[in-house]
């Protein structure tokens, strides 16, 4: 079992609804979530507010594996892609970290490239664990404080 982190965000519909039910869908993985937040959006600007928070999953599953579980997740809950990059979404779930593994393969990169720059995804991670390591770049808790 490796431990892995994932962000989970929403801004169409019942926000809060669908991070519970995806939540719901990875079941017994989810050993710890955190509270939700309300986010501006990033990127493409011209949306509603998002609802973000991270959780901690307990998974068998070697990364790709767990990746595509995540994007199932994302279909279930209505998920599409055919609206603008970083554009409003009804369910986004990212894989953020997988144990202390570097992984840099076409369609999947851990630590997530943009975690470090992004106060909405480093906040709910230092919630879960303030200590928690992103491998090649340090302490949770010490990329966020240099974001504050």
């Amino acid at each position: 079992m490796a431990r892995a982190y994932i962000g989970l965000g929403s801004n169409l519909g019942d926000r809060g609804a669908a991070l519970q039910s995806a939540l719901d869908l990875l079941g017994d993985d989810v050993v710890a979530a955190s509270s939700l937040r309300e986010t501006d959006p990033v990127g493409y600007l011209d949306q509603p507010r998002f609802l973000n928070a991270a959780a901690a999953l307990e998974t068998g599953l070697e990364p790709r594996a767990l990746l595509d579980r995540l994007l199932e997740v994302e279909r279930e809950l209505g998920r599409t892609r055919d609206g603008p990059r970083f554009g409003p979404r009804t369910i986004d779930l990212d894989l953020l970290l997988y144990a202390d593994r570097v992984i840099d393969e076409p369609g999947l990169v851990v630590p997530h490239p943009r975690l470090a720059e992004r106060r909405f995804v480093l906040e709910p991670l230092a919630e879960l664990d303030p200590d928690l390591v992103v491998p090649g770049l340090g302490r949770v808790s010490d990329l966020l404080a240099r974001l504050l």
